[in-house]
């Protein structure tokens, strides 16, 4: 039977529950599917914010061939299927309809599958709405992006929730409502999930059923919940401790909940600096190779990359003092403001700077600090 989530989805703008910034009266998706205007966007949003749905309700109102692809398992030959495709209609006065591809979680195409879409959008030859969960400008190629709008969704709010599981036609007691309202954080899907299996398995829905019903790892490893920020912090300690078992543990369970390996990598690039530092500077380049491997290759082959850095990462000699000195710096900086910089380290591009001392007196391997006259005794980078 087709999902609960799926038989209420809204199909009609004004079926839709949230996201009155972009769906209001004279709001730019408004505007765009009274007027009709077609082009390519991509929805950035968390879960559950109707990222699918508006793309449908968009594609529907401009009456347009939809197709839909997940990131996660399409690839350049489900791309070229649906170039080759024209959805089970008949075109109005011989003319095409548009061609709409919708790609969900399009952060998961790594850099050569975005490629090789790039000339289609180009051409028009499809129009690409793309959904994503992750910051477009980190995860979509420039030329891509450029060529797209981008409109940002918020998660829902209690108000918003209430309306949308309403549409359930499910009842339930307040006590029940309220928890799965919080539980969710603002993600319909899981709170129409959550309840359509309570009342699946018990025959009602009651706070009692509802929390048996959502101990399942997918609602336990909420991207946004305690369990995502429990794994990733006993993730970096385990590196940070030099125990590359452990490490490994947090890291496949973080796999296997579906984590973006994108994420995993960024948190890999920034420990390679902050915790490893100086005692081994080769870490921060295997921590930017592993992060351009998983971006290339994507699950679940990427997986093996994330394994290989997290053992070199966790087996590394540890120095933050790097870390540690560019904060007590920019705690000096917030303290003193722009402090006078040495004449004779600043720049003198002309006879009058020259004239008034700039630059006078430098030589190229002092050894009297160069910094402020406050801050002269000052060591921020200390001794090993």
């Amino acid at each position: 039977m087709e999902p609960l989530a799926s038989r209420i989805r809204p199909k009609i703008l004004s079926e839709f529950v949230g996201q009155e910034h972009l769906t209001g009266e004279g709001k730019p998706l408004r505007v765009a599917i009274e007027k009709k205007e077609l082009f390519s966007f991509i929805l950035w949003g968390p879960p559950g914010s109707g990222k699918t749905t508006l793309a449908r309700i968009y594609a529907n109102a401009l009456d347009a061939d939809f197709f839909e692809l997940s990131a996660v398992e399409a690839g350049k030959d489900d791309i070229r299927k649906v170039l080759g495709t024209r959805a089970s209609r008949t075109p109005t006065l011989g003319m095409d309809k548009p061609k709409i591809l919708f790609v969900d979680e399009i952060h998961r195409f790594n850099k050569a599958q975005q490629d090789f879409l790039l000339p289609f959008v180009e051409r028009g030859d499809i129009t690409l709405i793309g959904a994503t969960t992750e910051n477009p400008s980190f995860e979509i190629i420039s030329p891509l992006l450029s060529r797209c709008r981008v409109f940002v969704l918020n998660e829902h709010n209690e108000n918003e929730m209430e309306k949308i599981l309403k549409r359930t036609k499910i009842k339930m007691p307040k006590d029940a409502r309220d928890w799965l309202i919080r539980l969710a954080s603002g993600d319909a899907r899981q709170a129409i999930t959550a309840l359509e299996t309570a009342e699946a398995l018990y025959g009602k829905v009651t706070l009692d059923t509802l929390k048996e019903a959502v101990q399942s790892k997918h609602l336990r490893y909420d991207k946004k919940g305690d369990e995502h920020y429990n794994t990733i912090s006993a993730f970096i300690k385990s590196m940070r401790a030099s125990q590359p078992d452990a490490a490994l543990y947090y890291l496949a369970r973080m796999v296997d909940a579906g984590e973006d390996p994108k994420f995993i990598a960024r948190r890999m690039v920034i420990f390679a600096s902050e915790d490893i530092g100086l005692a081994q500077p080769t870490a921060l380049v295997v921590a930017n190779a592993v992060f351009e491997a998983v971006n290339k290759i994507g699950y679940p082959e990427a997986t093996i990359n994330l394994a290989h850095g997290v053992a070199y990462l966790a087996q590394s000699k540890k120095d933050r003092r790097s870390y540690d000195a560019i904060f007590e710096a920019l705690d000096d900086v917030k303290k003193f403001g722009n402090l006078p910089i040495p004449m004779n380290v600043r720049n003198a591009p002309t006879k009058l700077m020259k004239d008034l001392g700039y630059h006078k007196g430098y030589k190229m391997y002092d050894t009297e600090s160069y910094l402020p006259e406050k801050l002269k005794k000052k060591k921020y980078l200390k001794d090993e």
